[in-house]
């Protein structure tokens, strides 16, 4: 687990690309450098890979299959001499919002509409009385749009489950099973390109060692 050097290079590429943003604001704060408690996750920590899908309903897929083959999302910064910039440079700050709206706009896979999917990734909060979590963002790194910025649109899941799920579950990581609309989908948190209907959350288990 926590494979992030073993993760898909666009993937792992998409990850790195959110700390970057967190160069606008200077050093990552404490809370957000060290393990969050006892989940023992760190900022950018990746769930394994889904195992090969199997016969059931819905099939795993992973985040890089949400990524066209096609979108090169750090195309536009080849030309920016990132490791000259300093903390709240004005420079930093112009990257970033750049970096913000090409993520904003980032392409998805429109054939993923109306694929019964299974997928795994952290919970994000959207609505929530304490109690229970009604609505969430579904993201594929720990941290994503709470620690650090959030990561492009093609990244981030929005899910109405069918049942809430415990407030204890802010930022654990879970299974999500349901059917994939694409669209785009703004909340505080972050922008959406994909959403989960008719679905079903249950605990991610780290997988068994072979």
């Amino acid at each position: 687990m926590k494979n992030w050097n073993r993760a898909p290079a666009r993937a792992r590429t998409a990850a790195a690309l959110a700390l970057v943003l967190a160069l606008a604001g200077g050093v990552l704060p404490a809370h957000a450098q060290s393990r969050a408690g006892s989940s023992g996750y760190q900022v950018g920590d990746r769930l394994a890979a889904p195992a090969p899908a199997g016969q059931g309903a819905f099939r795993e897929i992973s985040w890089d299959d949400l990524i066209p083959t096609d979108w090169n999302p750090e195309g536009f910064l080849a030309d920016l001499k990132l490791d000259d910039l300093q903390d709240a440079d004005p420079r930093a700050m112009e990257a970033m919002q750049r970096l913000r709206e090409e993520w904003d706009r980032a392409p998805v896979v429109e054939r993923l509409a109306g694929a019964q999917v299974r997928i795994p990734g952290f919970v994000v909060p959207l609505e929530t009385d304490g109690e229970q979590i009604r609505e969430f963002l579904l993201v594929p790194y720990f941290g994503a749009c709470v620690h650090v910025p959030p990561p492009p649109a093609n990244q981030l899941i929005h899910v109405i489950p069918d049942k809430p799920v415990p407030a204890g579950w802010n930022m654990l990581p879970v299974w999500v099973n349901g059917v994939m609309a694409v669209g785009r989908v703004d909340s505080e948190m972050g922008v959406a390109g994909y959403q989960l209907r008719g679905v079903a959350v249950e605990e991610y288990r780290e997988p068994l060692p072979e």
